[in-house]
C-alpha cells in the first residue's frame, strides 16, 4: 500500500528531490556527465550504452537534431577511446512522423557510428510500433553491418517475430519489456514473461544470433547462461545487459563468473519522465525513493 501511495504522489515530487533520486540512474543533463559516468564504469571494467533520453517526437526539425545529437555522442565516446554504443528509440528520430524519416535518420547515425567503430541498437517501444521499427530495422541491416534490434518478451508476437526477421548476421538485445501493454497481445503474469522470453533465448541461439540479455532478474539469467552453454556458445557470442544503478551486486557476480556485463547510460534534459517510468516500473527503485525522501534535506 505504502509503494501505492508512493507512486501515484511521484508526479507532485519537488524537481530538486526528484533530480537527487534520478542521479542513481541518470548520468546527467549533458553529455559531458554521461562520458564521465562512462569512464568510471570503464575503470570498473564495464563497457556501456549511451543513450539520449526522450521519445515521442513529433517534429521533423526536433527529430534531425536529435540524429545530431547521436552525432555528436559517438565522436565524444570514440575520442575518449570507450568501449561503449549508441542506442536510439524511433520514436526519437520521428517514426511518428514516418518510416522514411526514422530510416534516414537512423542512417545518418548508422553511417557515423560505423566510420568510428561503433555499433548502432535500435531500440523497441509500445506495441503501436513494432510493426514500423521493424521494418525500419530491415532496411537499416540491409545497408550496415554494425546495427541490432531489441526485442520484448512481453509480447506474444515475439517469438513469431524471430523467425521473421531475414536471414543473415542478427544482434539482439532481450528483454522483458518496460512498456504495460494489453493483456490481450501481452503477457501480463511475470513468470509467464520469464518464461517467453526463455523461448525467445532459446530460438535466437538457435538461428545464432548474438544475443544481449537485459535483465536483472537472476534465476532468468541462470537460465539463459544454460541455454548457452547447452550450446557451446563462446563468451564473445552474448553479454549481459544492467540499467545503471540497478542491482549492482549482481554485476559483480557475472563479471567475476567471466561474464560481459554492459551499462545502459542514459542522459539528457529529459531526465525526469524516464525516471517516473522506471519507479513505476521497479519496486526496488520506489524503496531507494522512499528512503531518499525520509533523508532529504
Amino acid at each position: 500500500m505504502l509503494t501505492r501511495i508512493v507512486l501515484a504522489t511521484l508526479p507532485l515530487v519537488p524537481k530538486q528531490l526528484m533530480r537527487k533520486i534520478a542521479s542513481r540512474y541518470i548520468a546527467g543533463e549533458t553529455l559531458q556527465e554521461a562520458l564521465a559516468r562512462l569512464t568510471d564504469l570503464a575503470q570498473r571494467g564495464h563497457p556501456g550504452i549511451i543513450d539520449v533520453l526522450g521519445e515521442g517526437i513529433a517534429d521533423e526539425r526536433e527529430a534531425r537534431a536529435v540524429a545530431a545529437n547521436y552525432v555528436e555522442a559517438a565522436r565524444a565516446v570514440a575520442a575518449a577511446k570507450l568501449d561503449c554504443y549508441v542506442s536510439v528509440k524511433p520514436t526519437h528520430v520521428g517514426l511518428t512522423i514516418s518510416e522514411d524519416l526514422a530510416f534516414e535518420l537512423y542512417s545518418l547515425v548508422a553511417r557515423a557510428c560505423s566510420g568510428l567503430g561503433l555499433f548502432l541498437r535500435v531500440e523497441m517501444e509500445d506495441h503501436p510500433t513494432t510493426d514500423g521499427t521493424l521494418r525500419v530495422f530491415e532496411r537499416l541491416r540491409a545497408v550496415h553491418t554494425n546495427v541490432g534490434i531489441v526485442l520484448q518478451a512481453r509480447l506474444f508476437r515475439t517469438i513469431d517475430d524471430i523467425d521473421r526477421l531475414a536471414k543473415g548476421p542478427l544482434d539482439v538485445r532481450m528483454v522483458k519489456g518496460i512498456y504495460l501493454e494489453p493483456a490481450a497481445i501481452a503477457h501480463t503474469d511475470p513468470i509467464r514473461i520469464r518464461e517467453a522470453f526463455v523461448q525467445c533465448v532459446e530460438k535466437l541461439v538457435g538461428r545464432g544470433a548474438r544475443l544481449s540479455i537485459a535483465t536483472h532478474d537472476e534465476h532468468l539469467a541462470a537460465s539463459c547462461i544454460g541455454i548457452l552453454r547447452a550450446n557451446e556458445r563462446p563468451a564473445d557470442s552474448y553479454e549481459f545487459q544492467v540499467l545503471l544503478g540497478v542491482r549492482e551486486e549482481l554485476w559483480d557476480r557475472w563479471k567475476s563468473d567471466g561474464h560481459t556485463v554492459r551499462v545502459y547510460v542514459p542522459y539528457g534534459p529529459d531526465w525526469q519522465a524516464y525516471s517516473l517510468r522506471r519507479m513505476r516500473k521497479n519496486p526496488q527503485i520506489v524503496g531507494h525513493v522512499m528512503r531518499k525522501m525520509l533523508s532529504f534535506r
